[in-house]
Order: structure tokens, then C-alpha cells, then sequence
């Protein structure tokens, strides 16, 4: 067995299981952990942020973009601490973020004697914001903890999961025994019972309606085949947005989907919480198919007709196999759905500027390339008007609705899908809270376009207040801004200005010809 410090040990052992990236910041707890980064060489792409919060978001856009685990690695105490709006993102979204914490020397955990970055009950802190958490005490305890991390990343709801280890244990040497990656268990067969009692219900259901989340992303092949079955229009809000493509007849965003469940006479739920249908929709005898692979998440607004938990994949697989034993004949719903997917982009287009904007972008941007969007108007906009056909091309912070979260989110997007067109939108509020993180684009030159729509305020907290308070509630809303343009040039990315949605389409076909980062002002 070789001999080993604790941070080789991790670092070894986070390569064993695949990543090839790491997000984080340097500090005083992490000297050894970062030493062992840069022993790894071209084994693995180090991406160092400006700020923690950043280098988060970064693993969290990664993951976001990819499916797979975003790593990111910081000081303990107040460097963690900036992370956990970011985890609390991560949280939210179910997405595979892996935490590696530094921590105070083992011999003053519990003490309070004031070592630099001590932060009483970290480790229970941070258990509430991820799926596990978990201190590594000994360099040869590494491979086995981080083992179980990646199981716990890969199995069941993906959440983030945090591993710490104190500042002493990471420069510690002692002989560690490596292990390859863990063969990652299939998921328990859902009860075929369920199925069949779904089934039934779906094949007699006269019009039946799916609605998707981000659970669904990885069933898409069986899932269009169930809704083209059961000529049943799926509805997505968010993360389940492009799992069916808006190309298809049958995909629609929740206005449509709130529409089509004033009649649906039976609803088959994948991978969603459902929150907004089962709050402000109105349920009352309607049948509902739960399908989930948390099985809490299953009864915690209401009890469905039929709970069926597992993998999306697998149940819609043998949702599909066993409906054609029970399914009525139904006519094709294509040129009512049609008319009704018009009928929707004519509201959608009275929503201005937005639409104007977000049509320009949807015909720039390639049909692969990706969208991060922003607390912001235009974003809020995007997730019922922006055209999706595939899934992780929309990005979003989810329900956590995090301001701020997506430069640096799509950063880490970019990181991870170097070959494809990354456009991030922004408002003059939220682009503020990471804008350092011009920096870590400009010195990796990725190609990212960012979009600020400028108007010196709070946008939407500016409108709340107005409907709640009149036209003269100006609350703390107002903004001193710098110029943008200037200020990209300053960190060496290229700054631009467009007044108006054509001048925005020069400007990003401009934008996706150069090799670094741009950014687009647009007032």
C-alpha cells in the first residue's frame, strides 16, 4: 500500500471515481488537499474561482449541464458558510454536487479555543443543506468514505453530499489502500402491482395528462412513447423542461398544462413535486399517478391514487409495456393540441420586452446549445416561452430561486460542455453578486455570453412593491451601477452595448466568434 497524505488520499480517490474537474479555493486548511491537486497534473483540470460561492455555483452549473458530480473543495468555517447558498440550490434542484470541506486541527474540534476559521457544529450545519455529510479522521479512512459519497451521489434522489477532514489529517501520512469505483446498485424494481393499477387507470382515461419534472430527464425515450400511446400532453415547468421537446405537439409549459388539467380526467406525475397543480390547481376526486424515486416525496401534499416508486425510467418502461392491455382508442390530439400551443404563444407574446429578447436569443443560440437564465424578469419569462428541446438546455436555480446564482452557474455549464454555445442572462442586480467570476472565465477563455438587461433597480422587488404600495413605493430597490461594458474590458473580456433585440442579434453573433468571455449590456 503506498504511503500517502490525507489530501492524496482524497484526491486519489475522487479520481478513481471519474472526475475530471475540481472547482474550489485555496486556503490555510487546505494547503496539503491543493498540493495533491497539482501532483494529479493533466489528470485533472483545476478551475479556481474568485470567491467560494462562485466555485459552488460552478460544480452546481456542471452537474446542471451533465448529470454528472460537480466537485468543489474550500476552507472550513466562513469559506463553506459561502457555499451554502449555492448547496442550497444544488439541494433544491437534485443535483449531484460533492463538497470537500478543510476543517480546524483534529485536537481543537470542540474546544472554542478560536482557531482561524472554527466554526462550532459544522459538520451538523452542513448536514441539513446536503443528502450526507461526513468527516474523514484518518488519510486511510479517505477511499472508503469517498466511496460512499458517490454512492450516495448516485443512488435514490440525487442531492449534494459534503466530506471534511481536519488541516492536520490532510498533511498526515500513512498507508492507504485504494479502491476502484463501486459498482453503483440498480434501484428497486417498482411494485408491479402499481403498475398494473396504473396502467388500468391510464388506458380507459379519456384524456389523460402528464406532467414531468426534473426526474424524468434521463426517460425521455419511454416517456414520449407512453404520452404518443396515450395521445396525453406533457407539461414541464422547469427541470422537466425538454425532456419532451416543445417541438412535439404533446409538449406543453405549465400555462398550457394548467389549461389541459381543468380536464383531464386521470394525471400521471413523473419525477415532479407537483407543488403548483396540487396547491392552486384543484384536485378533488381527479386520480393522480405518482411516480418518484423518494418515496416521501410521494404523500407530501397529498396522497395519489396510485404511488409507484422507482427509477423514472423503469416505470415508464413498464408503464408503456403493460397500457396496451388495457388501452382504449383514441383519435389523434395533434391539430387540437397545435391550435392550443398557438392560442398560447399569442398570450406569451404580449409579455414585452421579454418576449422580444428571448425570441432573438432562441434564434441565435444553436438548437444544442444551452440557456442559463436569472432571478429576472426575462428568466421568469423563459421558463413558459423559451423553446426547449432537449434536456439540460435550460438551466434555473429551480424553487430556491437563488438572485445571483448564474454567472457563475454557467461557468461551470461552459466548463462542462466546452463544445456547445452557453447565452447567461442576467439583470443589473444579480450579475452584481458574482460578477468577480469574469475573472475565472477570462483566465480559462471560455466563450460564455452573458446578457445583463440594465434598469437600475430591483426589477421585480420594484413591481411587488408598486402592486402592493402604489406607484410611489420605491423600497431600497434603486441601484448604482457601474459600466458594464467598461467593466468587462477591465477584466480583459470583451464588452459590448445593444439597444433593442436586433441590436442584441448582432451582437451575439459577434459574441459567439470570439474565444473568451462576453458581455452584452443591453438597457
Amino acid at each position: 500500500m503506498p504511503l500517502m497524505s490525507g489530501g492524496a488520499a482524497i484526491v486519489e480517490s475522487i479520481l478513481a471515481q471519474g472526475v475530471k474537474t475540481v472547482f474550489g479555493l485555496p486556503g490555510g486548511q487546505l494547503y496539503h488537499l491543493y498540493n495533491a491537486y497539482l501532483q494529479a497534473g493533466d489528470r485533472m483540470q483545476l478551475i479556481t474561482s474568485r470567491h467560494e460561492q462562485g466555485a459552488a455555483y460552478m460544480a452546481f452549473g456542471y452537474s446542471a449541464a451533465t448529470g454528472d458530480v460537480g466537485v468543489y473543495s474550500v476552507v472550513p468555517g466562513p469559506g463553506l458558510l459561502n457555499t451554502t447558498a449555492a448547496l442550497l440550490t444544488a439541494y433544491g434542484c437534485n443535483a449531484r454536487v460533492l463538497c470537500v470541506s478543510g476543517q480546524i486541527p483534529s485536537t481543537g474540534l470542540g474546544v472554542g479555543a478560536g482557531y482561524l476559521h472554527e466554526l462550532p457544529g459544522q459538520l451538523e450545519i452542513i448536514s441539513y443543506m446536503t443528502k450526507q455529510a461526513e468527516r474523514i479522521n484518518r488519510p486511510a479512512d479517505a477511499p472508503a468514505a469517498i466511496d460512499r459519497a458517490f454512492h450516495a451521489l448516485k443512488t435514490g434522489r440525487p442531492r449534494p453530499v459534503e466530506v471534511e477532514m481536519c488541516m492536520d489529517i490532510m498533511e498526515e501520512e500513512e498507508e492507504v489502500s485504494l479502491m476502484p469505483a463501486g459498482n453503483i446498485p440498480s434501484e428497486p424494481s417498482p411494485d408491479p402491482e402499481a403498475i398494473q393499477e396504473a396502467a388500468r387507470l391510464l388506458g380507459k382515461a379519456k384524456k389523460p395528462l402528464i406532467i414531468v419534472g426534473g426526474g424524468g430527464r434521463e426517460a425521455g425515450e419511454p416517456l414520449q412513447e407512453l404520452a404518443e400511446l396515450l395521445q396525453a400532453p406533457v407539461g414541464a415547468f422547469r427541470q422537466g423542461r425538454g425532456i419532451v421537446s416543445d417541438e412535439h405537439y404533446l409538449s406543453f409549459t405549465y400555462p398550457g398544462a394548467n389549461k389541459l388539467w381543468a380536464e383531464a380526467d386521470v394525471v400521471l406525475a413523473v419525477g415532479t413535486r407537483l407543488k403548483y397543480p396540487l396547491m392552486y390547481w384543484g384536485v378533488k376526486d381527479l386520480p393522480i399517478i405518482r411516480v418518484d424515486i423518494d418515496p416521501v416525496e410521494i404523500d407530501r401534499l397529498h396522497s395519489p391514487t396510485v404511488a409507484i416508486v422507482g427509477d423514472a425510467y423503469n416505470v415508464l418502461t413498464g408503464l408503456f409495456n403493460e397500457v396496451g392491455h388495457h388501452n382504449i382508442s383514441r383519435a389523434s390530439r395533434e391539430e387540437e393540441l397545435v391550435n392550443l400551443k398557438s392560442e398560447m404563444a399569442l398570450k406569451f407574446e404580449e409579455v414585452q420586452p421579454q418576449m422580444s429578447f428571448l425570441k432573438v436569443i432562441r434564434e441565435e443560440l444553436p438548437r444544442d446549445g444551452i440557456f442559463v437564465d436569472e432571478v429576472t424578469q426575462t428568466g421568469f419569462a423563459s421558463w413558459f416561452a423559451f423553446p426547449v428541446y432537449r434536456p439540460r438546455q435550460l438551466i434555473t436555480s429551480g424553487y430556491q430561486g437563488t438572485l445571483g446564482y448564474g454567472y457563475a452557474t454557467a461557468v461551470g455549464v461552459k466548463v462542462a460542455r466546452p463544445d456547445k454555445k452557453v447565452i447567461q442572462i442576467s439583470g443589473d442586480g444579480g450579475l452584481m453578486f458574482n460578477v468577480q467570476e469574469i475573472a475565472t472565465a477570462v483566465a480559462h477563455q471560455l466563450n460564455l455570453v452573458t446578457i445583463v438587461f440594465t434598469d437600475g433597480r430591483f426589477g421585480n422587488v420594484h413591481r411587488d412593491q408598486q402592486r402592493h404600495f402604489g406607484d410611489n413605493a420605491n423600497i431600497a430597490d434603486g441601484l448604482v451601477n457601474p459600466d458594464f461594458v467598461a467593466l468587462a474590458e477591465s477584466f480583459g473580456a470583451i464588452g459590448l452595448r445593444a439597444v433593442g433585440p436586433e441590436k442584441l442579434r448582432l451582437a451575439i453573433q459577434r459574441a459567439f466568434k470570439e474565444k473568451g468571455p462576453v458581455l452584452i449590456e443591453v438597457p
